[in-house]
């Protein structure tokens, strides 16, 4: 089940949920939603933030500092953390694993969370989202804000690991092809591997930086086990930046051993051709020189010539070959 087919995109409100505190929830419809709530139930509101009738919503009815709303509404974003007295501001990305997608393209996610109530937006579907509406829906959701929040930072998380991996064997089979000479061209293969490397490390950085501030801070949103966890999910990120400039490098190694494989070959065909012309090149000319159509040539009326000539040109080629021999050319 899609984000789409659960929400109601019409009105921007992709899902709501009043969670339970038992794994569950009851989900929300737009009329439903109000400011703030009551009790100790958290409400989370998933909105899709290019809906017009959402961003009049957040600026006007929802009672969130404007500078917050402007970070929740922003086009373009990268990782962060903004704390503020009655919440934090988490921007965050995911790759994109969404089908037909390039996992390069990162989806981000940006979320105002507070100890009642979480509100998220984005512009296009992450699927580590989907997963925790799943959960809410199945009865083994998250329990409270702060559970919500780390749920989405591991699924990211495993999400990056497994694209990471992904991208880790793709190069292994690129050297194992190199090896085996069945990899003929580099054009494709390998700049697809560092473009690929490039754009996804670009947002891991500083969200390892931003995951790594946010374990450390001293609010009651989060309690010290979930911001030791958070520190371990920014460690793991650290390891999967260290794989992806590893990636990187190894196909840059592999892509100068290929070209270096390349150039060794055309190197020998070119050889070979040099030696074939130096054999052939004073073959040519006496077979030039005896084919003008002068007066005066050597045996034109001699039948023996020709024998003459064909036993000077084979001697001449085994003098040749004998001297490559010689200089050690052969």
């Amino acid at each position: 089940m899609t984000e789409e087919q659960a929400g109601l995109v019409d009105n921007g409100l992709i899902f709501g949920f009043q969670l339970d505190g038992n794994g569950g929830g009851v989900e929300l419809e737009w009329e439903k939603i109000a400011v703030q709530t009551g009790g100790n139930q958290v409400e989370w509101l998933h909105f899709d933030f290019t809906n017009e009738n959402v961003r009049k919503w957040l600026r006007d009815k929802s009672g969130i500092n404007s500078l917050v709303v402007d970070a929740l509404l922003h086009e373009d974003s990268r990782p962060r953390i903004f704390e503020q007295a009655d919440g934090l501001l988490v921007t965050l990305r995911g790759v994109n694993t969404n089908p037909g997608a390039d996992a390069e393209d990162m989806v981000s996610i940006r979320l105002w969370v507070q100890a009642d109530r979480i509100i998220s937006t984005r512009r296009r579907q992450l699927l580590s989202v989907v997963g925790i509406q799943q959960a809410l829906c199945e009865g083994h959701g998250p329990r409270s804000s702060e559970a919500l929040l780390f749920m989405l930072v591991k699924s990211l998380g495993e999400r990056i690991e497994y694209v990471v991996e992904g991208l880790d064997e793709s190069i292994e089979q690129l050297e194992v092809d190199i090896e085996t000479g069945q990899q003929k061209g580099y054009e494709t293969g390998f700049s697809n591997l560092r473009r690929q490397s490039a754009r996804i490390r670009r947002y891991l950085a500083p969200q390892r930086d931003a995951l790594e501030r946010l374990s450390r801070l001293d609010t009651p949103l989060l309690s010290i086990k979930v911001r030791e966890q958070i520190h371990e999910e920014a460690n793991k990120i650290t390891r999967y930046l260290e794989d992806l400039d590893l990636v990187r490098e190894r196909a840059m190694v592999a892509q100068e051993e290929l070209l270096a494989r390349m150039a060794n070959e055309q190197n020998s065909r070119m050889y070979v051709l040099s030696l074939v012309a130096a054999i052939f090149l004073p073959l040519s000319f006496l077979t030039g020189l005896m084919g003008m159509n002068v007066a005066g040539l050597p045996g034109t009326e001699d039948p023996k010539a020709f024998a003459m000539l064909v036993m000077l040109m084979l001697g001449a080629a085994l003098g040749i070959v004998g001297l490559f021999k010689w200089q050690k050319w052969l």
